[in-house]
């Protein structure tokens, strides 16, 4: 059950609006940057199994930043946490309203994010349960048409239609293969996102120290064998500079093949992303929540509805910081932001686990080699390296931001305490 959770959390929306981008940046070898995405994200995986087998309790990053360097680096980590939600649902919205809509409307992406956006709210708002019972039909909606992709790529190529060649075309005409594969990688890694709420669950498990490192790098693997065929039947169906170009890319595999209606298809990618931005937008408001109620943020964010108990307040101000971002930066853009907040965050993750070898506890716990950290680490490093000025100038704004309502978190522990 926690490996098909995981998997759920992993498994979903970003490969459906990102295979194009990451052609754009890598060049015809699609699977290439999925695969090394998958490499790097197994490493900061290994030290969150290491740190939840070690300390089986929900809190995540913030948990183990605070248990390692203190109140404001923990705060800083959830707020990170919280911001990256925040993105995702942005880029999302936006991936909403762009050629899986088109098939059935013709609308200005404007108007469909704000409507989006405001639809999500509402449901969030409206309970919990209602959202999860949607996700569990929606997650078996999203993963069908991930296998009809590589099912129907393949058949492009058995009849002759397709180019496997494609598949070592490596690089672009600006960039080599080692910096095309490391830029693919950088948008790639926003597909594997999700394994690291899992931890919040972790005190709900039989013998964490067996089951969640099975567990968690069973659905990683999962998913990276999944995307790495989706990427190769999408790149070796539709030619590169097609799929580069498409903002429903997995649409062109379906027209390319034929036989299956492009409605159909389109419907099932609209699941997906409703899917992955209802999810995440549940994830950030009752994260808002949480902070508010423990003093982190502005105590007007603990607001609740009066028959429902829903965090409205959260819920409003995480969708307007969403639609914000959502109306000032494209699906690319927005993604890349995601992957930086998120590596400042797996970065601390990474380094607290260091620090933490120095915590001797009674009970035995998942052990990764000391290398793995270390690389996980510089793994976060180089990829950020990796990331445009465009972004960095976005991201920076938002990690000022948590600084300072670090600082004033930190002070308040101290006088607290």
């Amino acid at each position: 059950m926690l490996y098909f959770f995981i998997l759920g959390d992993v498994l979903g929306a970003g490969v459906y609006v990102l295979v194009g981008q990451v052609a754009a940046e890598s060049g015809g070898a699609v699977w290439a940057p999925l695969l090394a995405a998958l490499c790097l994200a197994l490493l900061t995986a290994a030290s969150y199994a290491e740190l939840v087998t070690k300390y089986p309790r929900a809190g995540g990053a913030s948990h183990y930043a605070t248990l390692a360097y203190g109140p404001f680096v923990g705060f800083f980590a959830g707020f990170c946490m919280l911001a990256a939600g925040v993105v995702s649902v942005a880029a999302l919205a936006r991936g909403f309203g762009g050629d899986y809509l088109s098939e059935f409307v013709s609308l200005p992406v404007v108007l469909v994010t704000i409507v989006f956006l405001v639809a999500l709210a509402l449901l969030n708002a409206r309970g919990i349960s209602e959202s999860t019972r949607a996700n569990v039909v929606a997650t078996v909606v999203e993963v069908s048409g991930l296998l009809l992709v590589i099912g129907l790529g393949a058949w492009v190529v058995l009849r002759g239609d397709g180019n496997v060649g494609r598949l070592t075309e490596l690089g672009t005409a600006s960039e080599g293969s080692v910096a095309a594969l490391l830029s693919g990688a950088v948008l790639a890694y926003y597909s594997f996102v999700g394994f690291e709420t899992s931890v919040n669950v972790a005190e709900e498990t039989r013998d964490p120290r067996r089951s969640y490192p099975r567990a968690l790098f069973g659905a990683l693997v999962t998913a990276g064998a999944v995307y790495a065929l989706v990427g190769a039947a999408a790149a070796a169906a539709v030619p590169t500079g097609r799929l580069a170009g498409s903002s429903g890319p997995l649409l062109e595999v379906v027209r390319a093949a034929g036989g299956v209606p492009t409605e159909l298809f389109s419907a099932i990618a609209l699941v997906a992303v409703a899917n992955g931005a209802l999810l995440t937008g549940i994830m950030s408001s009752r994260l808002a929540y949480g902070m508010a109620r423990d003093g982190l943020l502005p105590r007007f964010l603990t607001k609740v509805l009066p028959g429902r108990r829903t965090p409205w307040a959260a819920i409003a101000v995480t969708t307007g910081l969403a639609l914000l971002l959502a109306l000032t930066g494209d699906v690319s853009t927005l993604a890349s932001t995601l992957v930086l907040l998120l590596l400042v965050v797996f970065f601390v993750v990474n380094t607290a686990l260091l620090v933490l070898r120095r915590d001797a506890v009674p009970r035995e716990h998942f052990r990764a080699p000391t290398a793995v950290p270390v690389l996980g680490a510089l793994s976060c490093v180089l990829l950020a390296t990796r990331i445009e000025q465009e972004v960095w100038l976005r991201g920076l704004l938002v990690l000022a931001v948590g600084a300072v309502l670090g600082v004033v978190a930190a002070a308040r522990s101290r006088s607290g305490a």
